[in-house]
């Protein structure tokens, strides 16, 4: 894996093509996340917390994506199953856009984490407005698995509607961190 980068990408700024994603976190709270020294325990998320960045659409962004969620999740303490899970279905959500709803040469891809102490939500959007689809691979297929393993790590999955001004879709999922009482 790539060595973390030491410059946020701007949502509004396409990276350099050698520069892997990252950003500063922001949260509701005002309150800077802080790398958790050992395990994490129980979900620690206080406030909310988010991160957008923009990414160009390309194979090679893929580790650079999931660097970036691991190390955001990590900061905000939580379980260490949640985020490799939420890790697994960001990769597979960004590699979705790549291949089915950012083909164009210079399209970009705009990677978006929200969580607060109940809910973490992530999501992923793209230029094309063609609504994914699920479907059965076959054993010996190299692809078509991703909504599968999405749903299966997450508790709930969609698509939306692009930004305001923006063509596409988002794709997200969802992870509950806590119940509520």
């Amino acid at each position: 894996m790539s060595p973390a980068p030491t410059e946020p990408v701007r949502a509004e700024s396409p990276a350099p093509a050698d520069h892997v994603p990252s950003a500063t976190p922001s949260s509701g709270t005002g309150a800077s996340a802080t790398a958790a020294s050992g395990p994490a325990p129980a979900n620690r998320v206080r406030g909310t917390h988010r991160l957008r960045t923009t990414v160009p659409a390309h194979p090679s962004r893929v580790p650079g994506v999931r660097a970036m969620v691991a190390e955001y999740l990590t900061r905000l303490r939580l379980p260490a199953r949640r985020v490799d899970d939420a890790v697994l279905a960001a990769g597979e959500l960004f590699t979705n856009a790549l291949r089915h709803g950012s083909p164009g040469r210079g399209d970009t891809i705009t990677v978006a984490i929200e969580c607060d102490p109940r809910e973490l939500r992530v999501s992923v959007a793209d230029r094309s407005s063609a609504l994914p689809t699920a479907r059965t691979a076959g054993g010996a297929e190299e692809s078509g698995r991703g909504l599968t393993i999405i749903a299966a790590l997450s508790d709930d999955w969609g698509v939306a509607p692009a930004d305001p001004g923006t063509t596409g879709k988002k794709v997200w999922f969802s992870m509950v961190l806590q119940t509520v009482p």
